[in-house]
């Protein structure tokens, strides 16, 4: 039986930042078009943290009863490790997912915003299916596209719509950063899994670009946020206070393509990790502020 710190450990908490970056990002451009609803932005939160806790047990629980956990790099998996029976890992998910539905179901309803009950459901589908059923497609190359979609834009503007109404340009591009930054993350686990993905036959966007392809895919997506801030910069000065966080990309992209592998891109993880939460913290002020410029 798994202890709650492998139970923890389970959950990857350094994928946190993932979940709560939208929503700062979403939350400032809300109070920065004069609306402040803290209420609901913990409800964001809630949702954001649920989903991301629950597609990790999820793809703990298919990944391991596929076999394709069994020889890890990474952090702890509790069915490829034993350490946790497949059944007790999958209620987790769903337990997880669950808690995301239900708050979103309650912003929604605060918010009147009905269509988004679509969008939930599309969420929870997605977490699930990326590496579960008999076609997953996070094993086809997709897992970026869709950690871009629900982390980027869906995260960010669904923040924004629950609070404030529409979102406007600099938003947009808000969501787009933050949807790169994700990607980042996902990019760095996944480089460091290609040798043993190859061997099971999971075929990752990195398994499918190659080793020196994907370091270049990972600075473009660490590296372009930044230039999203020096352009919404020159219609709102504040949006360059993002730029703040380049002090903490130098390090995880110098590593990247300084050819990195194994251990050290557990500790790019972390970095990206990082980056993405102080770049949306930033971001998130820059918004803020906007207003008053």
């Amino acid at each position: 039986m798994a202890t709650m710190v492998q139970w923890i450990e389970g959950a990857r908490p350094r994928t946190l930042p993932i979940a709560v970056s939208p929503v700062l990002v979403g939350t400032g451009a809300a109070i920065g078009s004069g609306v402040v609803a803290p209420g609901r932005a913990l409800l964001a939160l809630v949702v954001a943290l649920a989903l991301i806790v629950g597609v990790n047990y999820a793809n703990d629980y298919s990944d391991g009863i596929r076999g394709t956990d069994d020889e890890r790099v990474g952090p702890l998996r509790l069915v490829g490790s034993r350490a946790a029976a497949p059944s007790a890992v999958r209620a987790a998910a769903i337990v997880a997912l669950s808690v995301a539905g239900l708050a979103g179901l309650t912003l929604v309803s605060l918010s009147r915003q009905w269509w988004l009950i679509t969008v939930g459901a599309l969420c929870i589908l997605g977490a699930w299916y990326y590496t579960g059923g008999k076609r997953p497609y996070g094993y086809a190359g997709l897992g970026e596209v869709a950690v871009f979609l629900f982390f980027g834009p869906v995260g960010v503007l669904g923040t924004v719509l629950t609070q404030s109404g529409p979102p406007g340009a600099l938003a947009i591009v808000g969501a787009v950063g933050v949807g790169l930054l994700a990607c980042a993350v996902l990019v760095a686990n996944n480089l460091r899994d290609i040798p043993t993905d190859e061997v099971v036959g999971k075929r990752t966007l990195a398994v499918l670009l190659g080793d020196t392809d994907t370091r270049r895919l990972y600075a473009a997506l660490a590296a372009g946020p930044f230039l999203l801030s020096v352009a919404a910069g020159l219609r709102s000065w504040p949006m360059l206070l993002a730029l703040l966080a380049v002090p903490l990309a130098v390090l995880p992209i110098r590593d990247v393509l300084g050819g990195a592998t194994g251990r050290k891109l557990i500790r790019v993880l972390a970095q990206t990790s990082l980056l993405l939460l102080a770049w949306s913290a930033l971001t998130a002020v820059g918004l803020l502020l906007g207003r008053f410029v």
